[in-house]
Parts: C-alpha cells; structure tokens; sequence
C-alpha cells in the first residue's frame, strides 16, 4: 500500500508536469514565434533480479521526460511593418546576441538602431547575413542614407526627324551636373548642306550660349551607324568639363513630314542626390534600398539556419531557440538548399492549437484525479489496517 501511494505520487507531479506545459502553451498563444511543446511521459519500471519472484518486472509508477518541441509552420499575418519578417517554409533567423552567442528564432521583429544596424527589437541582437562565400556578419545601413548625384553623360532621343523641315528645336533637354543640378538645354537640328543629304548638323544651347555642335547623318531615313551619337562638352565653374554624349542610333528615323518632328529626348542617366527613403527585403532575403531619386540598390542577403534533428535545438527564451550540439545545423541564403522564402510585412504568429490544449487539460486533470483517488485509497486501507491491529 505504501508502493500504490508512491505510484499515486508519481501520477500526481507527473500530471502537474503536463498541466504546467500546457499552461505555458496556452500562454503564449499570441506570442510570435512561438513553438508550442508536449510533455512526453513513460513508465517507471524496477526489476527486484530475484529469481523465482512473483513480480518480475514490477511498475513504480509515471515519469516525464522533456518537453518535446512542435516545430510547425503557424500563421503568417500582416503587418504593414516593412522590417517585419516571416519565413515561409524551413528555417530560423540567426542573431548574433549581446554575448556573442548564436541565436535563432522565426519571430522576425527586427528595427534599425540608431548605428544603422539590424537588430531584434526584444534583446538588440544583431541579425546577421551572408555572402557568396559563405562569411556571416551584421546588416547595417551606415553610410547608405544617401547617394551622391551622378552627372549625365548620355542623353538618348527617339522619334521623327522630318527630312523637309528646314530647322527643328528640342527643347527641355535635362542634363544634370556633377552637384546635382538639372540645367535645361536645348537641341537646334539644321541641314548641314544641300550636297549632303540626310546630314544634319546639331548645336547644342544652355540658353543663348552655345555648348556644342555635332553631327548626324541618315541613310534612306535611318541613322548611320557611324554618324547617330555626337559627344559635347558641358563646362561647369568649379567642375571638370562634363562630356555629354547624345545617342540618336535607336528608333530616330529621318522621314518627309512636312515641317512637323516628333523627335524627343526619352531618358538621360545623370541624377540628383538621393536620400534614403524606404528599407525593405525581398523573398531572397536580400536588402532592398529605395531612394528618393527612385534608384533600388541591393545589399546584404540574410542567413537561416536550420537543423537535421529536433534533437539539435533547444528553447532559450525570448522567442529564441539555440543549437543543443553545434553540429546539426546548416546556414545559408533564403530560398537556396532547402531553406524558406521571405515574406516582408508578415509575422509569423503562435503555433499553439488552442482546441487540442483544451483536449489535454481535460485528460491531464483526469489523471491528476485518478492518481489522487489512489493515494486516497491506499491511505484508507492503511487506516483500516491500523484499526484491525488496534483491535
């Protein structure tokens, strides 16, 4: 009677074990990132080695092993947060802490401190990236908040250029300076000679003051390809001479059409300073730069990880996982060896079933009743006996 009230014993912290995960689970139902766990029990087995013994193997009761972790994808929601992350698919985020320790985690909550860095918003661990050669390190911004001006060196044009017109102007021809400035020329195309048929020759004006001049040539109403580009030079007080190329070789024809043109300019390469305007990633993972001027440079592409066996991770908190062995883990690049995308603007919330936790407290409180009704049980019996001796 004394072994059932131990069993009895083993039942009840066993039971409590379970109620006390279940608690955590349903805890953390909201919690982003988080991996819901199950408490694995077993049997408590003793064998006396007697030979002849009536019990063999004899039973001594419940025992708990640990919590098993259930790695399961869990939802993916919006939240209009551009550095907030989810992965869909295999893998976790690697942080490197305070401590210098490697850390994982799918709650993808990330922010730039005031350094330029990317770290995660609970502890300020820096979220770290990969290249091609496999070197891990920080993400950073520093010294991406702006980009300097670029001076135009290619103007390109496209449409008619009516080969009866006697003079044609294009007007609004941006040309942007090695500060940045946009200054507005114009192109003044005039015959070059009537023995010359099909050549034109260009002046280039800021204003009233002359650039430049060159020339292009056509041939049955298409340019020559020797004679489609002209180059300039753009003088600037305080600058090098600026050459300026303008590039007539594609979809420029030369025509009758009357005095009417339809040549125009259609883009120029030169831009203004820029600064920082949106900070995103795409579903590689790389970092997406937008800037004011509308260019899009790429940076740095982040590193996931992920292990051969849910043997190889464990819980550290703060919706954080760590390496149980060092060994079972591979890194590298989203969408590559197996490894999630990326999906900007999502979350990736709490995989706790909150229906199925109900299921197990029902049967942890159960078993929690059970084993107490034979600890009950047992000390009834022992009082019964104490009474017959009593007797």
């Amino acid at each position: 009677m004394l072994e059932s009230i131990f069993i009895g014993m083993t039942g009840l912290n066993g039971y409590s074990r379970g109620l006390r995960v279940i608690a955590n689970n349903t805890a953390n139902l909201n919690t982003p990132g988080f991996k819901g766990s199950k408490l694995q029990f077993s049997d408590l087995f003793s064998s006396d080695g007697q030979p002849g013994s009536q019990s063999g193997l004899s039973g001594y009761g419940l025992n708990t092993q640990s919590p098993t972790l259930n790695l399961k994808q869990g939802e993916l929601r919006q939240t209009g947060n551009d550095l907030d992350l989810a992965i869909d698919g295999t893998g976790m985020f690697a942080m490197r802490d305070t401590s210098g320790a490697i850390r994982y985690t799918r709650a993808g909550q990330f922010e730039f401190d005031s350094s330029g860095t990317l770290v995660n918003r609970n502890d300020d661990a820096k979220v770290l990236s990969i290249d091609a050669s496999g070197r891990m390190s920080e993400i950073s911004i520093a010294g991406l908040r702006s980009t300097p001006p670029k001076a135009t060196t290619t103007v390109s044009l496209a449409g008619n250029l009516s080969s009866t017109a006697t003079e044609q102007t294009v007007s609004a021809v941006t040309v942007v300076d090695g500060r940045g400035t946009s200054h507005s020329l114009s192109l003044k195309f005039a015959p070059a000679s009537a023995g010359t048929p099909g050549t034109w020759t260009v002046t280039v004006l800021d204003g009233a003051t002359t650039v430049g001049t060159g020339t292009v040539k056509f041939i049955d109403g298409k340019p020559d390809p020797a004679a489609s580009k002209f180059t300039v030079s753009y003088r600037q007080t305080g600058f090098a001479d600026q050459p300026v190329e303008f590039d007539l070789s594609k979809d420029v024809t030369s025509y009758a059409s009357g005095s009417t043109s339809t040549l125009a300019v259609t883009g120029q390469n030169g831009r203004a300073a820029g600064t920082l305007s949106k900070v995103g990633f795409d579903g590689t993972g790389t970092l997406q730069l937008t800037y004011s001027t509308g260019d899009v440079v790429k940076g740095q592409r982040l590193v996931l990880g992920k292990f051969d066996s849910p043997t190889a991770i464990q819980s550290a908190g703060d919706n954080q996982f760590k390496s149980a062995d060092g060994v079972n883990w591979h890194l590298g690049p989203a969408g590559e060896g197996g490894l999630g995308t990326i999906r900007a603007g999502m979350i990736e919330i709490s995989n706790v079933d909150l229906s199925q936790e109900f299921s197990d407290l029902v049967i942890m409180q159960r078993g929690y009743q059970a084993s107490s009704q034979v600890i009950s049980t047992a000390n009834d019996m022992l009082q019964e006996l104490f009474a017959m001796k009593n007797k």
